[in-house]
């Protein structure tokens, strides 16, 4: 936990410690680099507002260091925009103040749920000439490798793995960005954009069914 908020860090880790969770708490983003660099953490809350340096590139540190760690970001940045930063930055999920501790708790759970699946995807998935290796979260289009953003790769894989079927944008907003999310879906088309722009001349493309969703077909 990335908190230097006195106040909202004693709530936070009180509460984690309850629902059973083991909590190293820093105010500082520094101490949390150097912290994570020792031992990979499961999941990170982290706040963006931190005396040190902005908490976005923390996030991206972080994410160079431990890319398959859970990131919730935890901020009074409530705009759209800085939301759509804070993803792009490599977070999994945003959470603005203020906030509920209950549902603070159920995201940590369902991040951590989600981090223990994806420990079973060992083998990499195929769809046309796009292949995707969720271990060590690469893609390859037509045998050259091609760098994705964090969402832009869990976007992809959800597509892949429902290859040839309509998922509506509600079902991949839940599954790839937040259970809870109630905000407009711009994001997921932002996203859609930069894949086609990175997938460039694969067969594999993606389909967009005008007020339902996407399909990816190989």
């Amino acid at each position: 936990m990335v908190e230097d908020d006195a106040t909202i860090g004693d709530a936070l880790a009180s509460t984690l410690s309850t629902g059973g969770h083991d909590v190293s708490w820093y105010t500082s983003g520094d101490d949390a680099v150097a912290s994570a660099r020792v031992e990979v953490p499961a999941l990170v809350i982290l706040d963006l507002g931190l005396p040190d340096r902005d908490g976005l590139d923390v996030c991206r540190e972080l994410r160079l260091i431990a890319p398959r760690t859970r990131i919730i970001m935890l901020t009074a940045r409530a705009d759209e925009l800085d939301t759509v930063l804070g993803l792009d930055a490599g977070a999994d999920d945003y959470v603005t103040k203020p906030f509920r501790l209950p549902e603070l708790l159920a995201r940590v759970r369902a991040h951590l749920r989600r981090a223990d699946s994806d420990e079973d995807d060992s083998e990499p998935i195929r769809a046309g000439d796009v292949t995707l290796d969720r271990s060590s979260r690469r893609v390859w289009v037509q045998g050259n490798e091609v760098e994705l953003r964090p969402k832009e790769f869990d976007l992809l894989a959800f597509l892949m793995s429902e290859a040839r079927r309509v998922v509506t944008r509600e079902r991949i907003m839940e599954a790839v960005w937040d259970e809870h999310w109630f905000r407009s879906t711009k994001t997921l088309d932002m996203h859609v954009l930069a894949l086609r722009r990175k997938l460039g001349g694969a067969q594999t493309h993606i389909t967009t069914l005008r007020h339902v969703g996407y399909r990816l077909d190989p």
